[in-house]
């Protein structure tokens, strides 16, 4: 009989603490996907698909046909400029600045004072003028006094004739009877032949006199006139020694203008821009002005002044295109032609007072009602 072998000693305690492992938790069974829905419920668009799908080219064609009917009745460009009137002042006579009345960006009425030139040179020559007169008055004068003269002269010669004459006569019924020398006779027609002589002498300074006197018709002797035009243009160049403002409007180009700096006659010193008128020269194509006629009315638009709207209506519509006043206009040679659509300048007056201040040169985008066609 077999015997059983006695028990290790912890071999009860290893069997304890050796244990099955436990079985994992369950999970929750994962529900199982819905049945996939018909074709036509996933095919079927929501109301935002539609929106888009039927509503932008609708609005598209909207905008579209609006755009057609309302361009129909106007033309348009960004061509545009605005235009002002500008007179380049300049000194009519040369000399040295004393004084600028005038800063950059001023505001001038007409007859205003813009610059002063040295007027002592020319005050020294309207001086030197009316000496000339008063010399040529004393001439004058002198030749009154001197005609009179030649008159005591002519009538003194012709008495000298007379008497001459007298003793010629005399000497010659003597030399005929025998009574007288032909010395005496010659000397007797000799004196004749003086006083003759005499007589003709002062006769031509007479007319001399009279012809020097004389005043064309103007009743004024005319060296006595050239001296007084003397003086006068003398005085005007007095006068333009003060430069004034031919009109009204702003400076510009003023930076010639120093006290101290010699200015020549004729050359541009300022500019004065009239503010005051402004207008807008718009470049058209030639394509766009089928229907444009002056009088219609226009709207007005500036980059610089973004949301300013002006009226203005077509004043002029150029004479020429702007390649035919160009200082070269083109010439295509035959065979190498290409058609270029042409600009015509527009001339667009101002229909009210813009509410901020016009400057030359701004660019403008110009707009012209063409809808209500020419009258």
């Amino acid at each position: 009989m077999d015997q059983l072998s006695p028990a290790r000693p912890g071999a009860a305690t290893r069997a304890e603490e050796v244990k099955p492992p436990k079985a994992a938790p369950k999970a929750d069974p994962v529900p199982a996907p819905a049945p996939p829905a018909a074709a036509e419920t996933e095919a079927r668009p929501n109301w935002r698909t539609r929106a888009l799908m039927f509503g932008m080219p609708l609005a598209l064609a909207l905008a579209g046909g609006a755009w057609w009917l309302l361009s129909g009745g106007s033309v348009s460009t960004d061509n545009a400029y605005v235009q002002m009137d500008k007179v380049s002042v300049a000194a009519e006579v040369g000399g040295l600045i004393t004084e600028v009345a005038v800063d950059e960006g001023e505001l001038v009425k007409k007859g205003q004072l813009l610059f002063r030139i040295d007027p002592q040179p020319y005050a020294l020559t309207v001086a030197q003028a009316s000496a000339a007169i008063a010399s040529a008055r004393v001439d004058v004068g002198n030749l009154n006094a001197s005609l009179a003269a030649t008159n005591v002269d002519i009538k003194a010669a012709e008495e000298d004739i007379a008497f001459a004459q007298s003793r010629f006569e005399r000497q010659a019924a003597l030399m005929a009877k025998g009574f007288t020398t032909k010395a005496d006779y010659d000397a007797a027609k000799h004196a004749v032949e003086q006083a003759r002589a005499r007589l003709g002498q002062a006769r031509a300074d007479a007319a001399e006199a009279r012809a020097r006197l004389a005043t064309g018709g103007s009743g004024t002797n005319p060296e006595v006139e050239a001296a007084r035009v003397q003086r006068a243009q003398a005085e005007v160049n007095l006068g333009r020694t003060e430069v004034r403002a031919p009109s009204g409007g702003r400076v510009a180009e003023s930076d010639r203008l120093q006290i101290g700096q010699m200015m020549v006659a004729g050359l541009p010193a300022v500019t004065l821009v009239d503010t005051e008128h402004p207008r807008v020269e718009a470049n058209f194509k030639e394509t766009d002005l089928a229907d444009m006629c002056v009088g219609q009315p226009a709207e007005m638009t500036f980059d610089a002044y973004p949301g300013l709207k002006v009226r203005g209506h077509v004043e002029t519509i150029g004479a020429g295109t702007g390649s035919e006043f160009s200082v070269l206009p083109a010439q295509n040679a035959t065979g190498n032609w290409v058609k270029v659509t042409q600009r015509v300048p527009v001339r667009i007056a101002f229909d009210e007072v813009p509410s901020r201040a016009m400057i030359a040169g701004l660019s403008t985008d110009v707009k012209v009602i063409t809808s209500g066609g020419c009258k």
